[in-house]
């Protein structure tokens, strides 16, 4: 694993203020106006100030005072190795279901964070379970309006939930979030659901009584236990079944429409897989309410579809025959062999091949794209003969702003290894779209991607302090 450097930047945003004070990659930002830098917020903050005195240790190991001014909303321009300098702060739980416990070897070191931070929740909307939060936590919340954060509830059941998560605190879920609400934070929160275990009547309990903290409750999503060929817990985790995902599915829908009736929204959402399992339609945009929890994978499948169907297409079709396969994870492909036929009809000299990659490396119930290394993305196109021009892979299988997959394997590595076609991502329904109706001028820019959900800017400072 890279070695990260506290507030080490990672690269400097063409026409910044950062290029203009001639900052480079490798510099480091020690202090801003005397103040020592925990994480891009305290960044954030003190370059809300128009008068800058800013301590920079570069790569060399010399430092260096820069003084200077600038707008109040003006940013600095950079992104560093890790959002949070002075350490991430790691879960002590031991859930039942962690799947961070059911990474296998050989896999990218940094998988195995367990990260518990509210800082990453704000930042990156990493779940969080509140189970190792202090007074002083809350206090910086409160002062610098950090909101909203993603809260892991797993059951409202205080014995159950310090059960699953095998830790003591966790049972003190409604104190910690009712003092979030003293905070004035908002939340969204996710049930990680195991048959047998916190659904039925439990699962009917969390929602009740989450329902019941709105407006400072946002959404909650419901996702069903992955469990990998690597997990090692001896507590019996039970998936679940194409019968208890219908049950689940049911349950769910009269809460829904519940919620619907009584203040216009949803409020909560199933995963994806309950309905891919059960074979049922996904529900329609409206319900996911603008789809707040799309990051965590709620109603991906569904903003697919609606981004499809958005996309105009452009273009007389192909004059000559091409063809193109099409990567996914089990569980979405037969929305995407859909979506091609649908073109196909449309242009005859079109060939498309979704091709599902059973996950060898998890195990063969991990079905989800996002998930594929890639090592089985390799073997599935070597072992699928045939001509082929291009080959479209799901984005989501990539590092957010780099083109690694989940076990290092580098995306150019992959191309090599398929000379004859050329490869390019696909992220949206109308990137596939386009893909498909116009290959040859396609090709999809990750370049200065990043994965903050809230981006460093002094003018939020500005408008929550004055």
């Amino acid at each position: 694993m890279r070695k990260e450097t506290p507030g080490k930047i990672l690269r400097v945003h063409p026409g910044s203020l950062a290029e203009e004070l001639e900052l480079l990659a490798g510099d480091r930002i020690v202090e801003v106006n005397g103040m020592k830098l925990r994480d891009i917020i305290d960044l954030s903050f003190a370059m809300a100030e128009e008068e800058i005195e800013l301590l920079v240790e570069h790569a060399d190991g010399e430092r260096e005072m820069i003084s200077f001014d600038k707008e109040m909303d003006e940013e600095l321009g950079v992104e560093f190795e890790s959002a949070v300098f002075d350490g991430i702060r790691r879960c002590a739980n031991h859930c039942y279901f962690c799947f961070v416990d059911m990474i296998g070897p050989d896999m990218r070191s940094s998988l195995s964070i367990k990260d518990d931070d509210y800082r990453m929740s704000f930042l990156y909307g990493n779940f969080i379970t509140l189970s190792n939060m202090a007074e002083a936590d809350y206090r910086r919340i409160e002062q610098f309006h950090l909101s909203p954060l993603f809260v892991s509830v797993q059951a409202m059941n205080p014995e159950l939930r310090a059960q699953m998560l095998r830790c003591r605190r966790a049972g003190e879920i409604h104190a910690q979030l009712d003092r979030l609400e003293a905070a004035g934070v908002e939340y969204h929160t996710q049930v990680v659901l195991c048959a047998g275990l916190n659904d039925g009547e439990e699962l009917s309990r969390t929602i009740r009584e989450l329902a019941a903290r709105r407006p400072h409750a946002l959404s909650l999503a419901i996702v069903p236990v992955g469990i990998t060929k690597y997990r090692t817990d001896p507590f019996p985790l039970q998936q679940f079944d194409r019968t208890g995902a219908e049950r689940v599915i049911d349950e769910v829908s009269r809460w829904q429409e519940r919620m619907r009736q009584e203040d216009g929204r949803t409020f909560l959402y199933l995963g994806d897989e309950f309905y891919f399992l059960a074979g049922r339609e996904l529900p329609p945009a409206e319900y996911y309410d603008g789809f707040p929890q799309l990051d965590n994978g709620i109603g991906l499948a569904r903003s697919f579809l609606c981004d499809w169907e958005a996309e105009a297409v452009k273009g007389k079709g192909y004059a000559d025959s091409i063809c193109l396969d099409v990567v996914s994870g089990t569980s979405i492909a037969p929305v995407m062999k859909k979506l091609a036929e649908e073109e196909m009809e449309k242009n005859p000299n079109l060939r498309v091949r979704v091709l599902p990659v059973v996950n060898q490396y998890f195990g063969e119930t991990v079905n989800v794209s996002g998930l594929l290394t890639g090592a089985d993305i390799k073997r599935t196109l070597k072992e699928a003969a045939g001509n082929r021009q291009g080959i479209l892979l799901p984005e989501s299988a990539l590092r957010s702003g780099e083109d690694v997959f989940l076990d290092d394997m580098s995306l150019a590595e992959l191309q090599e290894a398929f000379p004859e076609a050329r490869i390019e991502p696909v992220q949206t329904g109308a990137d596939y779209r386009r893909a498909l109706t116009d290959f040859h001028s396609y090709h999809k820019s990750r370049s200065g991607e990043t994965a903050y959900m809230w981006q460093s800017n002094a003018g939020y400072t500005r408008r929550n302090h004055r």
